[in-house]
């Protein structure tokens, strides 16, 4: 897609399979060389190769005198500069520690993120690798097995590189995937404090039964998981592990992540959290949940090819696999309350808030009550009997 393509045209992933109009304007041309100017080492940019169909935020790819780069843009109220810089910070220290991640364009005074008007921007550049996921919704499955191994040895690289990474976790912001409420002994009262600083979710939860929901659904699979709390190590984790965040090579017909890109979901949670979220966005087909014909959407060549890959370079500890059968079904929870807040705060959809609460908070919890999702929780657990007990 170019520049001289009509912006009307351009389409995003919605909250379903199909493409909509997306929430946010696409970059123009324009845009991109008043942004530009702060980073005089690329020069003015010709045209915009592409536009990502991704919602939350608009990105194009520029190709400017000197190279072509990444362009992403926030609305202010989902990430301003301090926020993106939070992301960057991480991005930096991962690749100190020889992790291929996306590479940050630095600019003018050393900074790595600019506000404009009512945006917030960072660059980067092109990170290596073939992008064999560019037009892929998360929750859709790898493409073959081989992705899922080299996704999971991939993450397990990411996790030991953390592991020196000491910061805090984030600063209220919308769309990141915390792990508060879970990783509190008492998720009511954390879920109060979590919802009071968040003012759009808190009015659209007064016309919700979120207490009731909160006490029967996620209060007994919260029991299971708080026994092995204190053995999961807090560290500042990727939370959004799919395979279109990866860029993929072929080497003598092995395939392998080449580079890891967007950090906007990353916080403080555990690694445990973060490979769950991994068996979530990429092994289970949620977006065909209400199809009743299907009894097939969870991927289990490519959930064992995920696990192997990720053991054979960061082996689990009995605690941990453990903690991997309990922390699954509760691994979406945050991140769906954030979702909400968004739509019903910046972006006002009540239609999509709506979808939020009953489907991705609500819906996703009590999917592992019925039989896909109890038979899916009972195949981690007797893997990790069979570990627990192997030699």
């Amino acid at each position: 897609m170019t520049e001289q393509k009509n912006v009307t045209d351009i389409q995003a992933h919605g909250m379903g399979t199909t493409l909509v109009r997306p929430d946010w304007a696409p970059i123009t041309l324009e845009e991109t060389n008043r942004l530009l100017r702060r980073y005089p080492g690329l020069g003015e940019a010709s045209a915009l190769a592409w536009h990502s169909p991704r919602p939350f935020s608009s990105a194009t790819i520029a190709i400017t005198a000197a190279e072509r780069v990444f362009i992403k843009r926030h609305h202010h109220s989902v990430r301003d500069a301090e926020g993106l810089i939070e992301e960057h910070r991480f991005i930096g220290h991962l690749r100190s520690q020889g992790i291929p991640t996306s590479e940050v364009v630095v600019g003018l005074d050393g900074l790595t993120a600019y506000e404009m008007d009512e945006w917030t921007y960072e660059v980067h550049h092109l990170s290596k690798g073939t992008d064999l996921y560019r037009d892929a919704i998360s929750w859709s499955p790898f493409l073959e097995e081989a992705h899922a191994y080299a996704a999971g040895e991939a993450l397990a690289r990411l996790h030991l590189a953390a592991k020196s990474f000491d910061a805090p976790a984030r600063a209220v912001r919308a769309l990141v995937s915390s792990f508060s409420i879970f990783a509190s002994a008492n998720p009511l009262e954390e879920i109060a404090v979590y919802i009071a600083k968040r003012g759009a979710l808190s009015d659209y939860l007064k016309n919700r039964s979120w207490e009731r929901d909160v006490e029967t659904i996620f209060l007994p699979l919260h029991a299971r998981l708080a026994p092995m709390l204190g053995d999961l190590r807090p560290m500042w984790t990727h939370n959004d592990w799919h395979a279109s965040n990866l860029l993929w090579s072929d080497r003598d017909g092995a395939s392998g992540v080449e580079s890891i890109l967007d950090f906007g979901l990353a916080d403080r949670t555990n690694a445990v959290y973060d490979l769950a979220t991994a068996i979530e966005r990429n092994t289970i087909e949620w977006l065909d949940m209400d199809d009743n014909g299907r009894d097939d959407l969870v991927h289990y060549e490519q959930l064992e090819a995920l696990l192997v890959g990720y053991e054979s370079v960061r082996p689990l500890s009995d605690v941990e696999s453990a903690a991997l059968v309990a922390m699954l079904p509760l691994v979406h929870a945050e991140f769906a309350l954030s979702e909400i807040d968004y739509f019903a705060g910046i972006v006002r959809s009540v239609n999509n808030a709506d979808l939020a609460y009953d489907s991705f908070l609500v819906g996703h919890a009590k999917w592992f009550e019925g039989r896909m999702g109890r038979d899916l929780l009972d195949y981690l657990e007797q893997r990790h009997l069979r570990k627990s007990v192997s030699p």
